[in-house]
């Protein structure tokens, strides 16, 4: 079977926890090894009311702002998700997808999904030339993308949760759309990918003059503005339909070569989002996976996520144990290790889009599935992976952030573009970078993807 919901199978951020005490932590001050090469011992960030934490100062702070003008968590998140498509836009997004996970204080719980959806005339081996060889137009190019689910997913969650008006919660990003000031993370990052983003249309908002926009400079993106401006005041609709979906459509076609046969369009680098497949998108509303560790409950995201269920497998097997080994030592470190290879190789070749294919979700949550896990591990020798996940690695371009307010309602959201700046597309004037998570999705049979996942069958591309 197929799925069309693009699957995050990125960063293990996408596990999408909300944590909470159900009983006295008996856990003992940590000691770090001399290794350690991050700093220890700093102090800690608290708050006596609320608190914001994201990649980003600035977009936490827009998440203030909307909490002391009376909102609340998820108020404050969906600022924080808007404000990060203008100063944090090679991850954060209007142009990709991502989850998030809400616990209201009255003890509501949610799970959204709004990840990417393949297009309608996506097909199983669309980024395979005529020879069957599998070409680039997966990672880079307008046929990498699948259609955006950010904005639908963040107006879905204000309507439902939301106390202020959708246009007060937005203030914060279209004032920033309208100019800021370039930190150093940003003109780093620009930088970096200025030979990508040279490609496209962005090139002429972050490298003016051909140059990256350095640091200390303000940075006004007016097409972005614009287009904040029709979702605060049309919701969904300011971005699925008329002005902005037309300008994602055009893009699509922007530099296609004409004449070209729709079978091998998307391996020529044409895009495949049209205005009907905009219009269609729907965020999923989903059933948090509930687990508990050693005194702590969890509400994780469930699939099309797959890190709810890496996370709660994970800790099934690790709660096995009697006790764990000190942190830092080497048979920590083995069992740690252990017990996530594991819950990884299923992760791999079990998990699909729940809409698509079926899920053995209960079972991969259980503890007697954990039980059967704990007992292959030998707690003297790590057990080889095969070579298939040898090239596995992680990325660092899916973003987290997460948000309590005073009243005790919590939401933690994981959202991306895939890799850095997407696909690189920008389009041309909407202001924003479109993702490129058809990669997500298997490119070819037995070809693994940018990072080095060979997916299995419930993976293949399909329409959405």
């Amino acid at each position: 079977m197929s799925i069309a919901r693009i699957l995050s199978l990125g960063a293990i951020c996408s596990s999408l926890c909300v944590v909470t005490a159900s009983a006295q932590s008996t856990d003992v001050p940590v000691k770090f090894p001399a290794t350690w090469k991050y700093p220890a011992g700093g102090n800690a960030a608290f708050a006596q009311h609320a608190m914001v934490a994201s990649s980003s100062r600035v977009a936490a702070a827009a998440g203030v702002e909307i909490l002391k003008a009376g909102g609340n968590a998820v108020d404050a998140a969906v600022a924080v998700g808007f404000a990060l498509a203008v100063v944090y836009p090679e991850a954060g997004n209007i142009g990709g997808g991502g989850y998030m996970i809400i616990r209201m204080a009255d003890g509501r719980t949610a799970a959204i999904d709004y990840r990417e959806v393949a297009p309608a005339a996506a097909t199983r081996d669309m980024f395979a030339d005529s020879l069957g060889r599998i070409t680039s137009f997966s990672i880079s190019g307008r046929s990498a993308s699948g259609v955006p689910g950010a904005v639908a997913g963040l107006t879905a969650v204000h309507a439902k949760f939301g106390v202020l008006p959708l246009a007060k919660v937005m203030e914060p990003a279209i004032r920033l759309a309208d100019g800021y000031v370039v930190d150093s993370a940003l003109a780093h990052s620009i930088a970096g990918g200025q030979r990508h983003i040279s490609e496209f249309s962005g090139a002429q908002v972050f490298l003016p003059d051909g140059k990256p926009i350095a640091a200390g400079n303000r940075l006004v993106q007016s097409d972005l503005a614009h287009t904040l401006r029709l979702i605060a005041s049309k919701g969904r609709d300011g971005f699925y339909r008329g002005e902005t979906a037309e300008k994602i459509a055009a893009e699509m076609q922007r530099g296609c070569p004409s004449g070209i046969a729709p079978k091998w369009r998307a391996s020529h680098g044409c895009g495949l989002i049209t205005l009907e497949d905009l219009a269609k998108y729907k965020p999923a509303w989903r059933n948090p996976i509930t687990t508990g560790f050693r005194g702590y409950s969890l509400l994780t995201m469930p699939p099309s996520s797959s890190g709810g269920i890496t996370v709660s497998e994970t800790l099934n097997i690790l709660a096995g144990f009697p006790s764990l080994p000190a942190f830092g030592t080497s048979q920590y470190t083995h069992l740690l290790a252990s017990a996530f290879q594991r819950a990884f190789i299923d992760r791999n070749s079990l998990l699909g889009d729940p809409d698509f294919v079926k899920v053995p979700t209960e079972m991969l949550a259980s503890r007697a599935h954990a039980d059967k896990l704990r007992a292959t591990i030998d707690p003297l020798r790590a057990t080889p992976t095969p070579s298939v996940a040898k090239t596995m690695r992680e990325g660092t371009e899916t973003t987290q952030y997460s948000v309590v307010d005073a009243a005790g309602n919590a939401v933690s959201t994981t959202t991306t573009l895939n890799s850095l700046f997407g696909s690189k597309v920008f389009v041309t004037g909407g202001g924003f970078f479109l993702n490129d998570e058809m990669d997500e999705l298997s490119a070819g049979a037995g070809h693994p993807n940018m990072f080095g996942l060979i997916e299995g069958e419930a993976n293949a591309i399909a329409p959405g």
